[in-house]
């Protein structure tokens, strides 16, 4: 990467020997149209994202779709340009192929303040487009996928509609400023009206433009209005396809037992009593244990439970005790990072008065409702994969990395996605299916993994602890300093993929210290502990934790102030999104006139991925337990496309967030994770949940996803909520080791 930034600079400086500037080219050529190829008569790939024949019109919706909508928004930013409605498109994933890189999946790495939007910081993010555009990597996640596609999917709609008017101008003989486009056709100015359908073959020898001009925003017809879901009626009716429900001919079904100890293998194991049992057809040796084949997956299942193996050990701590302890010795080693580090902090906290307190965050899978599965047939030379996946080209090229298939003989299905949360980024699960395909050569393969094994054998959200200290004066705050120890997430998930970042580690502090309190004195600084479970990126990341340990301590500055949590928190931002953000939410909770009687409110704010969000959540004690009675929540995305989207999706990270603060927590014993089902490892029930009330505020300067930011102040604003009602100050996750919740 650092290699890449190098050659960025050069380019754009007198040093243009040696291919410079044709690698300069290269960076701004556009990838294959993945579309092109095996199209059928009467078809023509406009763009990578507009496929139309007789049938009609097929938008590329490239990003995972895992229950956040994102086919439907990706699918309105194309339709809009390309006039043709919503209703009448049909809407696809489309194959795994560069041409769908994600141009924003490492702005949040740009070595500036979120807030930052000077020519400078702007500059950075733009090169960070170059290094996306190198890499090639197709993937969801971060957010990103509305930053991404914004401009890029409306130009490819607008581009189709451009060739569609020229390729109607050359057939009616008169010039295309002439015509009109409406409702999917051509319209000529005596009315004729010819179908894209029928325009198909004609536009398909005509060259888009690349940079048409996009509508202005006062001429939206679907775009900042709520629309139905592309998907509602498969979802709704069983028809929609997730990895688990490929069937074809001949199929065989397989499950997988890796080793307890996470990254350790098998010394050996005996298979004999499982091969003898019914329907079983072969064991298999795996990546880190073996695989049972049968005619079902229950009796796969069974014959790896009969399976005695002999397990390397773990190569990390046994318990969670001592990882803990890995953590607390982090603090004596200097800052790995510090980013923010404004006034004389020591001097500011050496007095008798100051807050202080630790907090702590424990382990979290990612808990998936489908756990991770995929289907593989690996015939005649070809490799046919369907999975659900957050990251299609990571798989083709591990794919073609394990079989030594060109990639032109691998097709990577992406289904749809029983949840992701970053946990299907990852290409363990994808190796698995691989390996299995191979040992049934010709015969069809369906993968899942067991509940059990999919909970012991995740990519962990890291455990982490916050040590903190402040100051206040005459109700403000005028000191605040947070230490923050975590094994490196970004660092060992990027690991996996065969990168190796020679940096500190930007997830141990995320959101943390850019987050715009203007505080005089302010310090954040960052540890690094050992990785001892495997990391990987959770909903919200680093924010996920770090809105917790700050937002807390943020509310103890408030009360040692004897301040109100509102007042105390809009006197130290001088961002106005944010601050927004925090007056919506008062207002709509009616804040100043307080609780009803025998509840109490807790509010927490954080901007994490570009987005600030406030949420105050209301409680009520009932025979010393608590239950949770209202939510109140507002965020601003800069432009809202579907508003009723972004609200279900600030809901979603709102329960994901209170299901891990109130119940979440992965331990180990013995160098095994303990927790093995919902059973165990908890989440928020139905009759738990209370009326969320969701307002999108659009004053942010840029566009930005919603699928992350809604989490990261659930668990403070329930904390503060429960410490309003009791005086009970929790500093530790899960809050149910501490109080009882209805």
């Amino acid at each position: 990467m650092v290699k890449i930034l190098r050659r960025t600079f050069l380019i754009g400086s007198a040093a243009v020997a040696g291919g410079v500037a044709f690698g300069y080219y290269q960076l701004q050529k556009p990838y294959p149209n993945p579309l092109s190829d095996g199209l059928k008569d009467g078809a023509a790939a406009l763009t990578p994202y507009v496929l139309i024949d007789q049938a009609g019109v097929t938008i590329i919706a490239p990003r995972a779709e895992m229950g956040q909508g994102v086919r439907t928004t990706l699918a309105a930013l194309v339709a809009e340009e390309l006039d043709v409605a919503l209703e009448d498109v049909s809407v696809i994933h489309g194959p795994a192929a560069k041409a769908y890189y994600n141009a924003a999946g490492f702005e949040e790495a740009a070595p500036f303040p979120v807030t930052d939007e000077g020519l400078v910081a702007e500059t950075v993010r733009e090169m960070t487009h170059v290094i996306t555009k190198i890499m090639g990597q197709q993937s969801t996640g971060g957010s990103t996928t509305i930053p991404d596609g914004f401009e890029k999917m409306r130009k490819a709609g607008a581009a189709a509609r451009i060739a569609l008017v020229k390729a109607a101008a050359k057939k009616l003989n008169m010039p295309a400023a002439r015509l009109r486009t409406e409702n999917g056709a051509v319209v000529a100015p005596d009315g004729a009206v010819i179908p894209y359908t029928e325009l198909a073959v004609l536009a398909r020898d005509i060259e888009p433009p690349r940079d048409p001009a996009l509508k202005p925003q006062s001429e939206w017809r679907l775009l900042g209005k709520s629309q139905p879901k592309v998907d509602m009626r498969e979802k709704c009716t069983g028809a929609a396809e997730y990895a688990v429900d490929v069937r074809l001919p001949g199929m065989v079904f397989a499950t997988v037992r890796a080793n307890p100890h996470l990254g350790a293998g098998a010394r050996s194991f005996d298979a004999a009593e499982a091969e003898k049992m019914p329907g079983v057809q072969k064991i298999v040796p795996v990546d880190n244990g073996f695989a049972a084949i049968a005619t079902n997956s229950w009796a796969a299942m069974r014959a790896v439970d009969a399976i005695a193996a002999d397990w390397e050990p773990a190569n990390y701590p046994a318990t969670t005790t001592a990882v803990r302890q890995q953590l607390i010795d982090a603090f004596g080693d200097e800052p790995e990072s510090q980013k923010r580090d404004d006034g004389d902090v020591e001097a500011a906290l050496n007095q008798d008065d100051i807050v202080q307190a630790e907090y702590f965050a424990p382990y979290l899978a990612h808990a998936t409702m489908e756990p991770m599965s995929a289907a593989a047939l690996l015939k005649d030379g070809r490799l046919d994969v369907w999975i659900g996946t957050q990251a299609p080209t990571r798989c083709l090229d591990e794919a073609a990395a394990m079989t030594g298939l060109a990639e032109e003989n691998i097709n990577i299905h992406t289904t749809y996605l029983g949840g992701g949360f970053g946990r299907r980024g990852e290409v363990d699960y994808l190796r698995h299916a691989i390996q299995l395909a191979e040992a049934m050569e010709g015969t069809p393969v369906s993968m899942i993994w067991s509940r059990e094994e999919d909970m012991r054998h995740d990519v962990y959200r890291p455990m982490a602890i916050a040590r903190f200290r402040g100051a206040v004066a005459d109700g403000e705050a005028r000191a605040f300093d947070l230490h923050l120890s975590a094994s490196p997430c970004a660092i060992d998930g990027f690991a996996r993929r065969g990168m190796d970042l020679n940096m500190a580690d930007p997830t141990t502090i995320q959101n943390a210290w850019d987050n715009p309190y203007t505080i005089e004195i302010y310090r954040v600084s960052g540890y690094r502990a050992p990785v001892a479970l495997p990391l990987g990126f959770w909903r919200s990341v680093g924010a996920s934790q770090n809105g917790f340990f700050q937002e807390c301590a943020m509310d103890e500055l408030a009360h040692a102030a004897g301040a109100d949590p509102v007042a105390f928190r809009l006197r130290s931002l001088g961002h106005g999104p944010s601050r927004k953000v925090i007056e919506k939410v008062a207002e709509m909770s009616g804040w100043n006139g307080g609780a009803p009687a025998g509840r109490a409110r807790g509010i927490a704010y954080y901007l994490s991925f570009g987005v600030p969000v406030a949420e105050i959540v209301e409680v009520e004690m009932a025979d010393g337990r608590v239950r949770i009675t209202n939510i109140w929540a507002a965020a601003d995305v800069g432009i809202a496309l579907d508003p009723d989207n972004i609200r279900a999706q600030v809901q979603s990270g709102i329960i994901y967030g209170l299901s891990a603060a109130i119940s979440g927590e992965i331990t180990i014993e013995d160098g095994k994770v303990v927790q093995s089902n919902f059973h165990d490892y908890d989440v928020m029930r139905m009759y738990q949940a209370p009326p969320i009330e969701v307002a999108v505020l659009e004053h942010g300067a840029k566009i930005r996803g919603i699928g992350e930011p809604g989490l990261p102040p659930a668990a403070p604003a329930l904390a503060n909520a429960i410490f309003a009602a009791t005086g009970k100050r929790i500093r530790s996750l899960p809050l149910n080791k501490s109080i009882d919740f209805i």
